[in-house]
């Protein structure tokens, strides 16, 4: 998980930078996200469904966006700490109008079916902490093997192209560790503001995640980079020696920036990741 404890000091460090203004905290929720996305240009049509996934610990819900014909490259989408919700419903329809068939799913399953935060990204960290501390690596990689599992059942689903995973806040080492748990399947990984990514340990989700066959796109939030300097080096320095292609950038935005209901919503920098995690799955997915 992230380190939280910071989040409203460098709240009001990147106001007074003008980085993010109190109009961007208060983004509308619900309809309101729908309109805070830019249309994708020939956007296909899609069929939406709420979902069910059994998995070693019990029924998982979880939202499936794919194209309405022919089949299309997996992807398995975790959730920021505020989880399953309107904007990530919103973020994964976007990526299904782009050519892919997408799962969102609530990581939170074990204690509390989505919504889990009651006013998604604008809900006080303190209340959602207790339900990441919930989870672990193996629980990580236990739901990642599920969730692919699930996915390649799925008429929609290419089964001759590889998967991509990409993960939000805590979402970044569950990405991760999806590449590690099902390395024959997964072919590209985007984090993007991950929290956690390097840690002291054998089971470091980036050393975990050297081991894979993927190509990945790492995106650290200018915040998290001033509190851990050394860790994009460390990223650097890992995937380099594992041969993976690895871009990796910190991006001029604090941590959140990317889901539209974040109170730190940065659209320009979030549509530049967009952009990089879009040419990262049509090299890596193709």
């Amino acid at each position: 998980m992230c380190d939280q404890d910071h989040f409203e000091e460098d709240l009001q460090k990147f106001e007074a930078l003008g980085l993010v203004t109190r109009k961007q905290f208060s983004v509308l929720l619900g309809a309101g996200v729908a309109m805070m996305l830019p249309p994708v240009a020939n956007a296909v049509t899609v069929v939406e469904s709420e979902v069910t996934i059994t998995t070693p610990d019990g029924t998982a819900d979880a939202y499936f966006v794919h194209p309405a014909s022919g089949t299309a490259p997996g992807v398995l989408i975790w959730p920021d700490i505020f989880g399953l919700r309107a904007a990530k419903r919103q973020m994964g329809k976007r990526l299904a109008e782009s050519g892919y068939s997408v799962l969102v799913v609530n990581p939170f399953y074990r204690t509390k079916k989505a919504p889990t935060a009651e006013n998604g990204g604008q809900t006080p960290i303190q209340s959602v902490i207790p339900l990441a501390q919930t989870l672990n690596e193996t629980t990580h990689m236990t739901d990642a093997k599920a969730f692919i599992g699930w996915l390649d059942k799925q008429p929609s689903v290419a089964k001759n192209r590889k998967m991509g995973t990409q993960g939000y806040c805590m979402g970044g080492p569950m990405a991760f560790r999806t590449a590690a748990a099902v390395p024959d399947r997964v072919g590209a990984v985007a984090s993007f503001h991950g929290g956690g990514l390097v840690r002291d340990g054998a089971n470091s989700p980036h050393l975990q995640a050297s081991k894979t066959k993927a190509q990945f796109l790492i995106t650290i939030a200018a915040n998290d980079d001033q509190r851990a300097p050394k860790d994009k080096d460390v990223l650097k320095e890992t995937f380099e020696a594992a041969k993976l292609p690895a871009e990796i950038e910190v991006y001029n935005a604090a941590h959140g920036w990317c889901p539209p209901d974040s109170r730190v919503y940065n659209q320009e920098l979030s549509e530049k990741a967009w952009s990089r995690l879009l040419a990262l799955y049509g090299k890596a997915l193709a």
